[in-house]
């Protein structure tokens, strides 16, 4: 039975192909991903840090930058990520080592008080010749400015709306919201029931989760952080 398939040799594309010449190409390619990846990263609105098991830092995109403020229980020193607190030392160093060498993922609890955050641990140790470690950090609103601007431009909200709709979704409560702007509180209500008129939204609960699942995207006006 003939094959319907060139053989290799008789391809003048093919012929001329060494593994050598692929090389350069090769790592090309991979010198490009390596670079989208990291443009990924620093489009997302979720402080994401890679580390490895001894808490080098080996990536900190925009986000986690911003994120890792005097309110926050982690800091970066000197390329090292390490907590504020002596109690989160080890619970923090424990969970970067077994994710490096085990493949356990987990959600920290670190922090008191104001200075409390969540942080999610990725072991990364999957087909590779050097293990990793995602650290992803909670955000501290539900949706960004450009998400929630995004939102309020698709229902058409008006740029007083759009200001009530960032506040609830930074967790601020509607009298504070009245506060905050200076007028009565039933001005805001009146606010919040045309967000939800004009969204479909049933109670402010199911305005939150349409907010809550909107794709987490940095500003393109966002500034810089050293």
């Amino acid at each position: 039975m003939s094959s319907t398939f060139a053989s290799p040799v008789s391809s003048p594309a093919l012929s001329s192909f060494s593994p050598r010449a692929s090389r350069p190409e090769r790592r090309q390619a991979d010198s490009l991903s390596s670079h989208w990846m990291s443009l990924v990263l620093e489009e997302l609105d979720y402080g994401v840090l890679l580390l490895n098991a001894a808490g080098r830092v080996l990536h900190c995109n925009l986000a986690a930058r911003r994120g890792l403020d005097e309110n926050h229980p982690l800091e970066i020193s000197a390329n090292q990520i390490r907590s504020r607190e002596a109690k989160d030392a080890a619970p923090l160093a424990d969970a970067l080592l077994k994710a490096e060498r085990e493949g356990r993922r987990c959600l920290l609890r670190l922090g008191d008080g104001e200075r409390r955050a969540n942080v999610v641990v990725v072991p990364l140790n999957k087909d590779v010749s050097q293990a990793a470690v995602l650290l992803v950090l909670e955000r501290g609103q539900l949706c960004g400015d450009l998400a929630a601007q995004w939102f309020a431009l698709r229902y058409g909200l008006t740029p007083t709306e759009t200001e009530v709709l960032k506040a609830l979704s930074a967790g601020v409560r509607p009298n504070f919201v009245a506060e905050q702007q200076g007028v009565a509180i039933s001005t805001v209500r009146t606010q919040i029931q045309s967000i939800r008129a004009k969204s479909g939204a049933d109670s402010i609960g199911e305005l939150m989760r349409q907010l809550a699942v909107l794709p987490p995207l940095m500003s393109t006006l966002r500034m810089e952080v050293n």
